[in-house]
Order: C-alpha cells, then sequence, then structure tokens
C-alpha cells in the first residue's frame, strides 16, 4: 500500500463490519465456519456494551478510508488486560500493521498500568504468532480443540509488562 495507515477509534458501524470481515477472511484462508464471525461479534458487542475509556481502547487501521486492520484492549482486571482480535487485512501484510498494532496495544496497557497483558489465539495463525513472540509474549499454555469447523490447537500467551515472564514459564512449543 502506498498511501499512509492511520489509526482511528472505533466508530458506529466498526463492530458488524469487522464480524462481517473476518467472518469472510479467516472461511477464505482457513475453511472456518460462521461460529468464528458469531465469535468476532459477540467479543465486539461486550466490548462497546462494557466500554470503561479509562482502562480499555480499540485501533481500527484506515488507508484511503477503507479498514485494513484492527485490535482491542480489554481490562481483565485491574492488573490484567487482554488483547483482542488482532487483524489485518491481506492487501495491508507484510507492512508491519500488525506489529504497529500490537505495540499500540502494550503501549496503552503499560501506560495505564498494567502489570500483564494476555491473548489467545490458534497456532494455525503463524504470522500473528510471530508478532507476538517477537513483542515479548511467552506461550504459556496449549490446548486441542474443535472450533469454528476445524479441529485447532488454541495457545494461551502472556506479557509481562513490568519486566520478567508474568509468572509463567514458556512451553517448548513454539509456532512457526
Amino acid at each position: 500500500m502506498s498511501a499512509p495507515i492511520v489509526l482511528r477509534n472505533l466508530q458506529v458501524g466498526d463492530i458488524g463490519w469487522l464480524a462481517h470481515r473476518q467472518g469472510i477472511l479467516y472461511a477464505q484462508e482457513y475453511g472456518w465456519d460462521g461460529t468464528f464471525e458469531a465469535l468476532v461479534a459477540e467479543i465486539g458487542a461486550q466490548f462497546v456494551k462494557n466500554f470503561d475509556s479509562a482502562w480499555e481502547n480499540a485501533w481500527i487501521a484506515e488507508c484511503e478510508g477503507r479498514v485494513v486492520g484492527s485490535v482491542f484492549l480489554v481490562k481483565v482486571s485491574e492488573r490484567e488486560a487482554k488483547l483482542r482480535l488482532l487483524y489485518v487485512e491481506p492487501v495491508a501484510r507484510g507492512a508491519g500493521l500488525g506489529r504497529r498494532l500490537t505495540h499500540e496495544c502494550i503501549a496503552f496497557a503499560k501506560a495505564k498500568g498494567y502489570s500483564k497483558l494476555t491473548l489467545w489465539t490458534n497456532d494455525i495463525l503463524h504470522a500473528a504468532c510471530r508478532i507476538y513472540q517477537e513483542a515479548g509474549f511467552v506461550l504459556v499454555s496449549e490446548e486441542r480443540h474443535h472450533s469454528f469447523g476445524a479441529d485447532l490447537v488454541g495457545q494461551y500467551w502472556s506479557l509481562d509488562l513490568q519486566g520478567g515472564v508474568a509468572g509463567h514459564q514458556p512451553i517448548s512449543s513454539q509456532c512457526a
């Protein structure tokens, strides 16, 4: 993409669009069914309904007025936040947008005084796993599950925002 990518706040209509777009994208790329779209819609709806601007944020990446990515930071407790719904459109991949969105979450979490940032993903999402590793997250556990019409391996990652390893030892498995 030659035009600049700008980050903006969440606006009315974004949640529905993100659920729709991610549903289609993950169906095309991984064969996932409509339950993934439903999960994205549920996470987005809960974010909007319970939004606490003092502790949470969302970043929508736009290029020439078109949404090309997003990420959410959700409060879990006074000490822990969760990175949710990192996504980058294929046309914007490879230019560092996923890293930029992840770093926005980390910087925000640190500024708010969170001590730990966690996330859940699936090992099939290789590019995202690399971004999390490079940002300092450690893989703390994995479990096989059947979701979205597929057999998957879910992964729980953690980042200690005060240095160290957030009270967990990394497991030996890493994403490719």
